[in-house]
């Protein structure tokens, strides 16, 4: 089959197939391939036209460049909108969250590579679909928390279901991980070795496909890499944060963390208050009550939740100071509201909620 390539090449968005494998590339490799809205359309575009073509059996999705798969949406250009009055910002999450639920419910396997930096909008992209591949590179998060928003794109639907409260932990705390334990969170399929990736390419180039697409591919990843690596960190630290992070507020978790006597995990539990003690109150409090309502929510609600929330939050939540003060400014000092766990209250929180 011959390769169709489109133009120009400087495109956010390369498409090729090869093999009746079709590649999706990010290709903005100066911005970690950050998602703008005009990225998020040719991916849905895209993966509208091969989901009917009988002639691409798979699709793979990579970034562009050694440093990151994708490191989520283009805060800067949401933040422009938003005080332009225009509505790109609000338009942005609807079609993100479309094209996300989109690769949850794909008619044909989708592999992503998590190569490098997967945060945010990255998870959203690769988290829905059958074959999740990460490397020694390979960083993953969901940080929104840092910038005052919470962790979205179906966030409330994978972090919940990660296994005790691990997925709570990442998703209040931003923390990044890498591969081990995100094979151990079950946020990954495969670990592959980076220097493998061109021959994996090779090696999907020279596929033969049979009735089952991705039992195909899934033999190819298991002559290349593996499914557990050893010496996951958040496995040791498993009964504390399932322990702490099953506390009802989040000013109680910082609170018993800070107490921490116990030495083998007594590091970690200040890391991880002073950590968290930088994070916007709110957004680290609606996080929490999020995860919590999206464990018994369908994949559609959590995303329903999340656009609920979303609607709410440029006007109410810390996203707009968080821009401000780690993009625009740099300054590096947000003024959250309220500044302090301690200044929250709990209908503050659960206003975001009403209409649910």
């Amino acid at each position: 089959m011959t390769a169709h390539v489109q133009t120009p090449t400087a495109a956010p968005i390369l498409a090729q197939v090869r093999n009746h494998i079709g590649h999706l590339t990010l290709n903005r490799p100066a911005g970690l391939n950050a998602l703008t809205l005009d990225m998020v359309r040719s991916l849905q575009q895209q993966l509208n036209a091969w989901a009917v073509d009988d002639q691409v059996h798979a699709v793979v999705l990579r970034g562009e460049g050694p440093k990151g798969f994708c490191a989520g949406g283009d805060i800067r250009s949401l933040y422009d909108s938003y005080k332009a009055g225009d509505s790109l910002h609000r338009d942005f999450f609807v079609e993100e969250y479309a094209l996300d639920l989109c690769i949850h419910h794909y008619r044909k396997p989708i592999l992503a590579l998590m190569d490098g930096f997967t945060l945010g909008g990255g998870m959203g992209l690769a988290q829905g679909a059958e074959l999740r591949v990460v490397t020694e590179r390979s960083r993953l998060a969901m940080p929104e928390v840092g910038i005052g928003y919470f962790p979205d794109v179906g966030g409330s639907y994978f972090l919940s279901r990660v296994p005790g409260e691990l997925g709570t932990y990442l998703g209040v705390t931003g923390v990044q991980v890498q591969a081990a334990d995100a094979l151990y969170c079950g946020l990954a399929d495969w670990y592959l070795d980076s220097s493998k990736l061109a021959l994996l390419d090779e090696r999907l180039d020279s596929l033969t496909f049979g009735a089952h697409p991705l039992k195909d591919l899934q033999g190819v990843l298991a002559k290349l890499g593996t499914q557990v690596l050893d010496d996951a960190p958040l496995a040791k630290l498993r009964p504390a944060i399932d322990h702490f992070f099953a506390l009802p507020e989040v000013s109680s978790i910082v609170e018993q963390l800070r107490a921490v006597t116990v030495a083998d995990s007594h590091e970690w539990a200040v890391k991880a208050a002073e950590l968290m003690e930088t994070r916007s109150p709110l957004a680290m409090a609606v996080t929490l009550e999020m995860l919590r309502r999206g464990r018994h929510l369908s994949l559609e609600d959590c995303f329903k939740m999340e656009l609920h929330l979303d609607r709410q939050w440029f006007e109410h939540g810390d996203l707009i100071e968080g821009v401000r003060a780690l993009i625009i400014d740099k300054d590096k000092q947000p003024r959250w509201n309220p500044a302090t766990l301690a200044g929250l209250s709990r209908s503050r929180v659960d206003q975001f909620f009403e209409g649910l």
